[in-house]
């Protein structure tokens, strides 16, 4: 079976100016559908391992994934959900992704940008990979609260983001992380830091894995 067409409700398309660089999207798919050749660099495949590792739950319900790439880790969410949302603004991209999820009929991947295309409804986890930075970070913080309001009573939302320099980064990494953690509602689990990324995770739920299952 292909991608289907919807998974619960799409993203919803309102008008606005682009709160991103789309052009600089463009210079990066212009001849290739893998600008930053995350199906070939151990660094990108470890880190698809550590934020599969670091969800607090073996399974989610309904999953969203802003700017999903070229879908490798949305095959990864896949595994571990009910119904997923995948969406990026480039339609390179998003052609990638249908291809490489199209035996997952549970999966829906659109073409929409944040905050213009919100999609309604709540979700179980929310996944934001390599995507703050490109926000400058009033935008991201009114987007953090949004985030928190799409989220379940027990909803998780996952953040993880390079920390050097590059030239179309609008907003440091710790600024990035620093919205989520200040946005109320949300409680830190888990903290992995090193050189070249920061990944945390947050729930509404404050139980730690062991306590959400009676061992502590």
């Amino acid at each position: 079976m292909g991608v289907v067409d919807q998974v619960g409700t799409p993203p919803v398309a309102t008008s606005g100016a682009s709160a991103v660089d789309v052009d600089y999207f463009d210079s990066l798919y212009g001849d290739t559908d893998d600008p930053w050749q995350m199906r070939t660099r151990w660094y990108e495949a470890r880190k698809r391992a550590l934020v599969d590792a670091v969800l607090p739950h073996a399974r989610f319900g309904r999953v969203f994934e802003p700017g999903c790439g070229a879908g490798l880790l949305t095959e990864k969410l896949a595994a571990r959900c009910d119904a997923l949302l995948a969406t990026d603004l480039h339609l390179r991209a998003v052609a990638s992704a249908r291809d490489r999820l199209s035996a997952c009929s549970h999966v829906t991947v659109h073409m929409a940008e944040l905050p213009r295309d919100w999609p309604e409804g709540t979700f179980d986890l929310i996944v934001l990979s390599e995507l703050g930075y490109y926000f400058v970070p009033d935008d991201w913080r009114s987007m953090a609260e949004r985030f928190v309001d799409s989220l379940t009573d027990r909803g998780v939302v996952v953040a993880c983001h390079w920390r050097h320099d590059f030239d179309a980064r609008r907003a440091s990494t710790i600024e990035v992380h620093r919205a989520l953690n200040q946005t109320s509602g949300l409680h830190l689990l888990c903290t992995v830091s090193e050189p070249d990324l920061l990944l945390q995770v947050w729930s509404k739920d404050a139980s730690s894995v062991a306590q959400a299952e009676g061992l502590a």
